[in-house]
């Protein structure tokens, strides 16, 4: 059986094996492909993860880059480990940061934003399977957060390697994504059409 816990600890073992060069190199692709099918219109607000750079995670600021030369919003959280929710900040070019928990870039005397006023979110994850399920890191922030979404708004992994098949002990109140971007291809979910395939590649 494919559980969260034995995915989580596997596929955390296999990311520490990229090289920040392979990191890097895979970021540009997901990038590329994210700017090829989803490039947001000037004035949305794209909501991103940065990059835990200890964690081997998809260096998510090449797309921030991109982001502002658009005139596209970027917003970015920041955890509250008391009660496992998060909080929202837009940033730009001349926001300061500092080095949170977990080792977590978090903006300083930042702009906060509602969760109505995100039109998309780039979703870490360690693992996904075929219907669009993701295995973090085990906490709960963003199980949380998708859920207070509006539900026009798009939720979109990021995903150094391609999916499992399925994963086994999904809980009920568990939120598909919309798509999962790799390296490779685009993976996109229907969790809303009962007849439509788990998941497609293009």
């Amino acid at each position: 059986m494919a559980l969260k816990a034995n995915l989580r600890k596997e596929y955390s073992v296999r990311r520490r094996l990229f090289s920040a060069e392979q990191i890097d190199m895979a970021s540009d692709r997901i990038a590329d492909r994210f700017f090829a099918e989803y490039a947001p219109q000037p004035g949305q607000t794209v909501h991103t993860f940065l990059p835990i750079r200890q964690h081997q995670e998809i260096n998510t600021w090449r797309l921030v880059e991109r982001l502002w030369q658009l005139q596209v919003q970027v917003a970015v959280p920041v955890a509250n480990p008391a009660d496992l929710s998060m909080t929202h900040f837009l940033i730009s070019p001349d926001t300061q940061f500092r080095e949170a928990a977990w080792g977590i870039p978090e903006p300083v005397n930042a702009l906060p934003i509602p969760e109505s006023a995100i039109d998309l979110v780039l979703v870490p994850l360690l693992a996904f399977d075929l219907q669009g399920h993701r295995v973090g890191y085990g906490k709960g922030f963003y199980d949380r957060f998708l859920a207070l979404l509006p539900k026009v708004s798009q939720k979109l992994g990021l995903s150094l390697e391609p999916p499992v098949d399925l994963i086994d002990d999904v809980h009920v109140n568990d939120l598909a994504l919309d798509a999962v971007i790799t390296p490779e291809q685009i993976w996109t979910f229907h969790p809303h059409d009962t007849d439509a395939p788990g998941g497609e590649s293009r």
